[in-house]
């Protein structure tokens, strides 16, 4: 006897392409992004890859499989001396401009064009400095506010993340 909540026809559910998966992989690598998601004929795939705390900004791991060892203590810094300089500040002072979105950082309008600006431009409030392209759009970063460029924290091409700052306007 056949159970008459059973659909006559199965609904075939889609299956996960391996190729897929390791294409949005590669895009991922190759683009600098943290995320990626696609959806095509019901199927939903999503890849994603962990930024470490403790690495370089440019370093990616995907979730341990075991936990990690940790190396022995060093030894202790020996004191500084009394009459050592200060060090400097880590950054001058101004406004940071940072990044609206995850993307890739573009220093001018387009391949061998001059650079939007440079460190000393005087720049006006709304000036575009830079673009952040992603998914395939351009995205112009303008200035926050009128003052002097300080120093361009980010290079040509570079892959920037949500928040990382860009140029410090004086």
């Amino acid at each position: 006897m056949s159970n008459p909540k059973a659909p006559a026809d199965p609904v075939e559910t889609p299956s996960i392409d391996a190729r897929l998966v390791r294409k949005l992989a590669d895009i991922l690598k190759d683009t600098g992004l943290s995320e990626i998601e696609v959806e095509h004929a019901g199927l939903k795939i999503r890849v994603a890859r962990e930024l470490t705390v403790a690495a370089a900004a440019t370093t990616y791991v995907q979730a341990p499989a075991q936990a990690p060892t940790y190396a022995p203590a060093l030894a202790a810094a020996p004191a500084p001396v009394a009459d050592a300089a200060p060090a400097p500040a880590a950054r001058p002072a101004g406004d940071v401009v940072k990044s609206p979105m995850v993307g890739t950082v573009y220093m001018s309008p387009q391949p061998g064009a001059d650079a939007f600006i440079k460190v000393g431009d005087t720049v006006a409030a709304g000036q575009t400095l830079l673009i952040v392209e992603a998914m395939k759009t351009m995205n112009p970063i303008a200035a926050t506010k009128a003052g002097k460029v300080v120093e361009i924290l980010v290079g040509d091409a570079q892959p920037v993340e949500f928040g990382e700052p860009l140029v410090i306007v004086e």
